[in-house]
């Protein structure tokens, strides 16, 4: 639990404060198109700082990274919460942003470092499933925090969390990553070990079909403010109703395959999802050509099962990345939370204020993205065959 809780950090951080937007819009003398940045500045800064998370708890083992950078990010949220303009505020969401990994890049590797097979798998896709839970809850928090102040509250709300997270990993977590396995920080061994990955295609067929089939659902994730406030005329209270139907469908996906656990292979289970996912971004298309467009409930089935796909594909998907590179699996899922922050970066800053003047217009571009990854995962599966079963002895 205390693991999904640190995960759920990142979209917490995203997600609480959509429904402020609209009064820090009116108090800066904004525009929506800035208002993005308020996204964009934290997730360029995760993207910058993630490769460093996991090299540096290869060194120094998982628990002093994670309480480091969790308690950083709580000070940054103070900083947001006292911020007067939006260049102030932008400052310290890049301070949430660079201190955030610590605890939702690393924590991901402690499943990997005591749990093995389908236990490991079995382990991920509950984490995957309580983390899915996050962006619905939080822009219900976030409305329900405005109900008791103006938009710092929020981030009072955030720094709050911040800090009794860092408190339970120093008095509950282990460390999982004693001193006899660890490696020595050393800049340029790291950019060494990072670039043992890079340099693999099979790793990059691996993080950006993962990278790409989850894009499709953080399109509308990083537009939910246009989406629920301009497109379908919704206020502040009301981004539960797209929230809760698309992260039912993540968590509804993630217990798929924490069920297929040790009886369904990874390979299968995420052709599976990605499949899935690609038969909901058509019906998201169709839905969006008709009169029911902007109409709940049809507006958001599509998000929905879109997010069911990524789900059921997203913890395996995450294991066979780790699998890859058991001796550096930090540096791995760094470069990995790289890769997939980066191209979110990209899809909240500038592909989401051209493709959110309409319904449809959106869902093509989450259609774009989710047979993209379907596409680098059938060529993966193309290049790298599965091994045989071996028959049982006797």
């Amino acid at each position: 639990m205390l693991v999904a809780s640190l995960s759920m950090l990142g979209p917490f951080s995203i997600d609480t404060a959509f429904p402020a937007f609209a009064q820090m819009r009116g108090e800066f003398e904004v525009g929506s198109a800035e208002m993005q940045w308020v996204v964009s500045a934290y997730l360029i800064s995760f993207a910058l700082m993630s490769p460093f998370h996991g090299p540096l708890s290869d060194a120094v083992g998982r628990k002093p990274v994670m309480i480091w950078g969790v308690g950083i990010y709580a000070v940054a949220s103070v900083g947001c919460a006292l911020s007067v303009s939006l260049p102030m505020l932008l400052v310290f969401r890049v301070l949430q942003g660079l201190a955030a990994g610590g605890g939702v890049i690393v924590s991901r590797t402690l499943i990997r470092d005591v749990f093995e097979g389908a236990e490991a798998q079995r382990l991920m896709s509950i984490t995957v499933m309580i983390f899915g839970v996050a962006p619905a809850l939080a822009p219900i928090a976030g409305g329900w925090l405005l109900q008791l102040g103006p938009w710092p509250v929020v981030f009072w709300f955030l720094a709050a969390v911040g800090l009794a997270l860092s408190l339970s990993v120093a008095l509950w977590l282990p460390e999982t990553h004693p001193a006899e396995r660890r490696i020595p920080f050393r800049f340029t061994a790291m950019l060494r070990g990072l670039t043992v990955p890079a340099r693999d295609l099979t790793f990059h067929r691996v993080v950006w079909s993962a990278a790409l089939s989850f894009g499709g659902q953080f399109l509308y994730i990083g537009a939910a403010a246009i989406f629920v406030v301009d497109l379908l005329g919704k206020g502040e209270l009301d981004f539960w109703i797209f929230f809760v139907p698309m992260i039912g469908g993540m968590v509804l996906g993630s217990l798929v395959s924490t069920r297929s656990a040790g009886r369904v292979s990874g390979r299968r289970l995420i052709t599976w999802g990605l499949v899935a996912a690609a038969v909901g971004a058509v019906v998201n298309i169709v839905l969006a050509v008709g009169p029911t467009a902007a109409v709940l409930p049809w507006a958001v089935i599509g998000p929905a099962l879109i997010a069911f796909g990524s789900g059921t594909a997203y913890p395996s998907q995450q294991l066979a990345l780790l699998d890859l590179f058991p001796q550096a699996r930090g540096s791995a899922v760094s470069l990995f939370s790289f890769c997939t922050l980066t191209l979110n970066a990209i899809t909240a800053s500038f592909l989401a204020p051209h493709v959110t003047d309409t319904v449809l217009h959106l869902a093509i571009a989450a259609a774009v993205m989710v047979f993209a990854g379907l596409a680098l995962w059938l060529w993966h599966l193309r290049a790298v065959p599965a091994e045989p079963a071996l028959e049982p002895a006797g």
